[in-house]
């Protein structure tokens, strides 16, 4: 191992006065300092969540701290040029070296803080956590002292994307392992996250830092940018994975709530996909979404059998309930749709806004004394029942390879099914020509109108394809709650769903993609699922997350390499030309 690393050509000294030749062994000091830091005791009492009483065996916050720490040696052993750590940094840049060393500092820190509040002060520290904050700040002053990426740019600099190299070429197997390796971690992180118990709210804040610090350090080193266009090429290969992987998380879990909440993001990533087209590959703006899940939900509920129902004498099979679910949702989204898509921006907003509200207005007075009895009005369609399908009955526990599934995983399974249909759905109509039509319309519906496109028409078919799209997933939401009721389907409320979620959902996530909206659904329940106290200032910490979000990347998460180019124009000198996970052709800015 040989320091070879040379400092980019036009970069200057880092904020903190410290000599190169040091800073790299102070990261690297600082790094299994925190590493062995973990095991060691942090608190006396095991009254703090996870119990971070024991030597030598991590819990709780310093697993997490764990992994900080190593991700934070990888990238200083990187900075030697260590023999097969190369890909990790393959710019040599300083950001992923801070961010990562920010991961540990905030997990660390973050720790001790709320060891002391919970506790009531600074005695209930064990040595242990002096030394994981004192030790995970000395990669962070490493870090700044190293040269920056650009002259004049102080701590601006290390937040900053730098221009990655272009990547090698590797064999098609190769490619394959890198998907795999990365669904194996993404199935990791999630099955950990999703396992927190909700009463360790500080545990789960601990895990949301060390993933949005070690996440935003990958994205810097390119390495998310290059997952993304290896999944792009071998997308039946990746797609096929998740889906396996989607399958062994109920097995991972012994608690059927988790199952539940797995379900829950499952069907609010459906309609987000769904919202998806409209506002991804079409580019309206619509805020009265929830209303087509909440139409495909009554319509179901109103067929499949419940005693509450007005055809209490009608039950449909599983199937047939599903297709009366989209075709409600499809004849409303054409009957709304037809005489307002001729609006555009703000008018259209405001139009589909209104309508998501006489929706739920409606169905709130269909109770027999406003109007006709159809929906119960508040009271909702209750009592509806499991479903059963081919004999296999999914409100019944079933014990399967020595795994007991109860109710919430067999119909994790199901919605795993209606995911897949919607996702395929996606995908072959945004590559298809009504696809390329939507794109245009999204670029520029003047000049594509002008090119002989028949926006009316092609926005219609959106528009229905959407609501259809949202209809499916509300007949499943129906039987998983059991019930239906007018309350969730609003424009902004204290939980999911609502028009606002699905909307934050797609645009957190990425706009165009597939799997943007998945991880943008799966975040935005996620969180609040698990941080209760957020309850009452939801949509504060939603503005927050996606102020944020357009300052740092305005694209989303997981980008669509069309969206990426142009918000970041001045980046993209020398692009590769790439293909998205919707096989939209990237835009270079040799052939632009």
């Amino acid at each position: 191992m040989t320091d070879t690393t040379k400092t980019p050509a036009g970069t200057g000294r880092g904020p903190v006065p410290l000599p190169t030749v040091l800073a790299r062994p102070l990261i690297a000091v600082g790094a299994v300092a925190t590493i062995a830091s973990t095991f060691l005791s942090w608190t006396w009492t095991p009254d703090f969540p996870g119990d971070l009483t024991v030597y030598g065996y991590p819990a709780g916050l310093q697993i997490l701290a764990l992994v900080a720490g190593a991700l934070t040696l990888l990238f200083a052993l990187n900075q030697w040029n260590v023999k097969g750590l190369r890909w990790l940094n393959p710019s040599n840049a300083t950001s992923p070296v801070f961010l990562t060393a920010m991961s540990a500092f905030a997990v660390c820190w973050f720790t001790g803080i709320a060891i002391a509040v919970d506790l009531g002060g600074l005695v209930n520290l064990d040595p242990g956590a002096y030394v994981a904050m004192v030790a995970s700040a000395l990669p962070v002053l490493g870090a700044l002292a190293l040269p920056r990426p650009a002259p004049g740019t102080g701590l601006r600099g290390y937040l900053t994307k730098p221009q990655q190299p272009r990547p090698r070429g590797i064999t098609p197997i190769a490619e394959r392992g890198i998907i795999t390796a990365g669904t194996a971690i993404a199935l990791i992180a999630f099955t950990y996250g999703i396992g927190i118990d909700n009463d360790a709210s500080e545990t789960f804040i601990g895990y949301l830092l060390l993933v949005v610090f070690a996440a935003w350090g990958l994205i810097h080193t390119g390495l998310v940018d290059r997952y993304a266009t290896i999944s792009a090429q071998h997308k039946g290969f990746a797609a096929a994975l998740a889906f396996v992987a989607a399958v062994i998380f109920p097995f991972t879990q012994s608690d059927d709530h988790n199952a539940n909440v797995g379900v829950n993001i499952l069907i609010f990533a459906t309609v987000a996909l769904g919202l998806n087209i409209v506002v991804g590959l079409t580019g309206l703006l619509d805020l009265g979404y929830v209303a087509f899940l909440g139409v495909g939900a009554y319509a179901a509920a109103l067929v499949s059998g419940s005693e509450y129902s007005r055809f209490s004498g009608v039950h449909f099979p599983f199937w047939a309930a599903a297709l009366t679910g989209m075709a409600a949702s499809l004849v409303f989204g054409v009957l709304i749709g037809a005489p307002t898509l001729r609006l555009r921006g703000d008018y259209l907003a405001i139009v589909t806004l209104g309508f998501g509200e006489i929706f739920r207005i409606t169905v709130n007075n269909l109770d027999g004394d406003s109007g006709p009895n159809i929906t119960r009005g508040p009271n909702g369609i209750t009592q509806i029942p499991d479903l059963n399908i081919l004999g296999f009955h999914l409100g019944e526990a079933h014990d399967i390879g020595g795994f007991t599934l109860g109710r919430f995983a067999n119909y994790l399974f199901l919605m795993l099914i209606v995911t897949a249909i919607v996702v395929l759905v996606f995908t072959r109509a945004a590559d298809s020509r009504i696809g390329r039509s939507w794109i245009a319309i999204r670029e520029d519906e003047t000049a594509a109108t002008a090119m002989g496109i028949n926006g009316f028409r092609v926005k219609l078919i959106a528009f229905a394809l959407g609501a259809s799209l949202a209809g499916l997933a509300g007949t499943v939401m129906a039987h998983v709650n059991y019930s239906v009721n007018p309350q969730p389907y609003q424009f902004a409320g204290a939980a999911p769903p609502n028009s606002a979620f699905l909307l934050a959902a797609v645009v957190l996530g990425g706009m165009g993609t597939v799997s943007g909206p998945l991880l943008g659904a799966s975040v935005l329940y996620l969180v609040p699922e698990k941080l209760q106290f957020l309850q009452n200032y939801e949509l504060f910490a939603f503005g927050i997350a996606l102020v944020l979000l357009m300052r740092f990347r305005p694209e989303g998460i997981i980008a669509n390499r069309r969206r990426q180019l142009e918000f970041h124009e001045t980046e993209q000198l020398d692009v590769p030309e790439q293909k998205t996970l919707t096989d939209e052709p990237a835009v270079t800015k040799a052939g632009a």
